[in-house]
């Protein structure tokens, strides 16, 4: 299915309003040792708030911390007090992916991503692998030994949060978005790190041309090793799903085969953002709901499913309660970009797809 000038747009626009929007939602709930599955059911119980169909309610009266602690910017990303989106690295990340694509073109080295985030990207800004390996990059250390030495996250999710750029300038073609996901990967990342972005990266271009989200994950699975573990936890999501498994039930198997992994390791998320998409069967609410009440890294796991749908569905098919707050602004930490608007991002993206 080709894409003309005009619904490619509104594709790529969707898929920055889907990620912001998802970040959004789960960011509240942001800790999978704490937010569980049950915790965050409960929390959204006592809020009237399941099913969930807009962003998270701010309990009144506020709710004893020790029952339901939110994180510390919970007041600007809760229903009705969201003026623009929130900080945050899940977002920053996409802004300085498409700086990198713009200043470097589709061509771009490993060396030149870690330029790129020095020059850009503050340090405390950054977090896990990322943090490990711009620290080993001040150094003087190269890639890839910058994703290698003293860092144990390199299996972790932060790789995949950056492939989104990859996958919205290659739309309908994932071999290719795989490839510039994975030059940015090695950075940081390593193994299932490596193959979390390509997979992230296909499954957003796949969306493009893909005849709903199972289609795009099937596809996007073609991109990465058949017997790594990130595609084997990602068949058995889907393997679940098509044996008619209930979302809850899905979820609590998978959560015992993958148990030992920490909460922002890249495959229980993946489980997780996997479910979300074909359970939320291309309706974008119930998608990043269910991906966020999922738990673990609620915020990446929302904002990916949040791109995926959003590119599914296009910007204009995607309700107004999630677009309408962000006002069209992006927060970001990245240099020259705090204020930006989504729209004026999201066409840079489409002139860097168009041109190839």
């Amino acid at each position: 299915m080709a894409l003309s000038g005009s619904a490619l747009a509104d594709r790529i626009l969707g898929g920055w309003l889907g990620r912001i929007a998802g970040n959004m939602l789960g960011k509240p709930v942001e800790n999978g040792e704490y937010w569980t599955r049950d915790r965050i059911d409960r929390y959204l119980r006592r809020a009237d708030a399941l099913p969930l169909t807009d962003y998270l309610p701010a309990l009144e009266p506020p709710p004893d911390p020790v029952e339901f602690e939110l994180r510390p910017e919970w007041q600007s990303c809760v229903r009705g007090r969201i003026h623009g989106s929130c900080r945050d690295d899940d977002v920053d990340y996409s802004v300085l992916g498409l700086h990198l694509l713009e200043t470097h073109g589709p061509d771009f080295s490993t060396e030149q991503v870690g330029e790129v985030w020095l020059l850009r990207l503050p340090y405390l800004q950054t977090f896990t692998a990322e943090r490990a390996a711009y620290r080993n990059l001040t150094a003087g250390v190269k890639p890839p030994l910058s994703a290698t030495l003293d860092n144990p996250y390199q299996e972790w999710i932060g790789a995949l949060i950056r492939a989104d750029i990859h996958g919205w300038v290659n739309p309908g073609d994932p071999r290719r978005a795989a490839a510039m996901a994975r030059r940015d990967a090695v950075l940081s990342h390593t193994g299932n790190g490596v193959y979390g972005a390509m997979w992230a990266a296909a499954l957003i271009a796949a969306a493009f041309t893909a005849d709903g989200p199972r289609a795009a994950v099937e596809s996007a699975l073609d991109r990465i090793p058949p017997r790594c573990r990130l595609a084997r936890t990602v068949r058995r999501v889907a393997s679940l799903h098509e044996a008619g498994v209930a979302w809850a039930d899905a979820l609590a198997q998978l959560e015992r085969e993958t148990a030992g992994l920490p909460w922002i390791h890249v495959v229980p998320n993946a489980a997780v953002l996997t479910a979300g998409l074909l359970y939320g069967a291309g309706d974008f609410t119930t998608t990043i709901a269910l991906t966020v009440r999922g738990g673990l890294d609620t915020d990446s796991n929302g904002a990916t499913a949040g791109s995926v749908a959003g590119v599914l569905c296009g910007a204009a098919a995607i309700p107004p309660q999630w677009t309408e707050p962000l006002e069209d602004r992006v927060r970001s930490a990245v240099f020259g970009f705090d204020g930006a608007r989504v729209s004026d991002l999201a066409a840079r993206t489409h002139r860097l797809a168009v041109s190839g």
